[in-house]
């Protein structure tokens, strides 16, 4: 199997894992936290999608999903490409208030829209192009692609995890 076939294999998982976590949901269960300082499934997969769609709009040098159209307004918030929800306070956290689980689901499915063509273009020695020297060792596209895919799935069973505490599995 092709590496770019084993990413895509991977990303493409991820829509119906974003909808079984949260579809059906209300607003108020996407909000709800099981205790103090632990994230609510709204929060969650709000972030695992800035995630991807932060790191994925920087590999393309492009504008991020986030800041076209009303995306933020959905969540109650500014279209801040900053605010990706890394290092949020219980306040920041509690602020993230989707609308709906439709909300969520249509983020993330721009978003997976976006990711899915720019996969199907790699090549094997693209996953080696250094994309972040912030780092040491450096940051390859290869690992970066792997550190997303990592992120979204752990956030993304945890919103799972939480939707079973709620007892709407």
């Amino acid at each position: 199997m092709d590496v770019k076939d084993l990413l895509t294999e991977t990303y493409d998982r991820l829509p119906d894992l974003v909808r079984a976590a949260v579809d059906g949901l209300s607003p108020e269960q996407l909000r709800w936290a099981p205790g103090p300082g632990a994230n609510p499934i709204g929060w969650l997969v709000w972030h695992l999608t800035r995630i991807q769609d932060d790191h994925v709009a920087d590999l393309l040098d492009a504008d991020q999903v986030w800041t076209s159209g009303d995306w933020a307004s959905r969540f109650g918030l500014a279209a801040d490409p900053n605010d990706t929800g890394y290092a949020h306070s219980p306040a920041q956290v509690a602020a993230v208030q989707p609308e709906s689980a439709q909300a969520l689901i249509d983020y993330y499915e721009a978003v997976a829209a976006r990711t899915a063509p720019f996969l199907a273009g790699l090549r094997p020695a693209d996953l080696d192009r250094v994309v972040d020297e912030a780092w040491d060792p450096p940051v390859t596209l290869g690992v970066r692609l792997v550190s997303v895919a990592e992120d979204d799935l752990q956030h993304v069973g945890q919103a799972g995890y939480v939707r079973g505490l709620l007892g709407a599995a």
